[in-house]
């Protein structure tokens, strides 16, 4: 068995996550998100899905990037398939 790094359960069906060349114990997805998903830097709440990069910044989507300053971000590009 292994402890959570996050919540500090030590459980028999813990996982591990290599990333960054460094190995994380979690016991759920949940303490995973909380330990390792970056917080958008507009309005802090964590990036679960691709989130949005901008000037090596971080944020959950292009409104909270264009609120910071980031104007070349769009949601959509407005083309048609």
């Amino acid at each position: 068995m292994a402890s959570c790094e996050t919540c500090g359960n030590d459980y028999d069906m813990s996982f591990e996550v290599h990333a960054q060349g460094r190995v994380h114990v979690f016991d759920s997805f949940e303490c995973a998100i909380q330990k390792m998903a970056p917080i958008c830097e507009h309005c802090g709440v964590r990036i679960v899905g691709h989130g949005v990069e901008a000037d090596r910044r971080w944020f959950c989507c292009a409104h909270c990037a264009r609120m910071e300053g980031a104007d070349a971000i769009v949601d959509r590009t407005g083309m048609k398939v």
